[in-house]
């Protein structure tokens, strides 16, 4: 009787493997550097993006291959990533605004867009391409009363595509 239950338990006994599924997901939004920024130095106490003052506006390109899959978000930056010792504060302004588009059904996207912050989400609602351009000015001693110390500066701009 003891061999039938210990056969009968063993024949019971249930066995159970894991198998895996793996999948590839390639974003349909890339985001390319167009232009490199460069900042300008108009006056002592100022970096700037803008070309009339030396700078070069930062270009950040989105091509979408999926429509209304994914959100832009772009930041300008509000502080350096390196530059020499700053012993004050350092007061930054910027904008992004779309400066090109591939597509005229992408023409609301500026007035579309939600701000807040130092950011701007653009809802890509087409598939194409979007030129985007980020201005940046940094100003040294609270009021601009103060000179940059000489060195390399850098700031990012922080480029995201966001799907939704």
């Amino acid at each position: 009787m003891k061999k039938i239950a210990l056969a009968l338990l063993i024949a019971g006994t249930a066995q159970a493997a894991e198998i895996p599924i793996v999948g590839t997901v390639q974003s349909r939004c890339v985001i390319n550097t167009d232009t490199a920024g460069v900042y300008g130095n108009p006056n002592a106490y100022t970096l700037t993006t803008t070309p009339a003052d030396g700078g070069v506006l930062p270009v950040v390109r989105y091509d979408v291959s999926l429509a209304d899959a994914y959100k832009a978000k772009i930041t300008y930056p509000t502080s350096f990533s390196t530059s020499p010792s700053l012993s004050d504060m350092v007061t930054w302004t910027g904008s992004v605004t779309v400066q090109e588009v591939s597509n005229v059904n992408m023409a609301d996207y500026d007035t579309d867009a939600v701000t807040y912050d130092q950011t701007k989400e653009y809802d890509l609602t087409v598939t194409g391409t979007t030129w985007f351009k980020v201005a940046s000015s940094a100003t040294y001693g609270g009021g601009g009363n103060k000179a940059f110390p000489g060195g390399t500066y850098r700031a990012m701009v922080v480029a995201e595509c966001i799907a939704k």
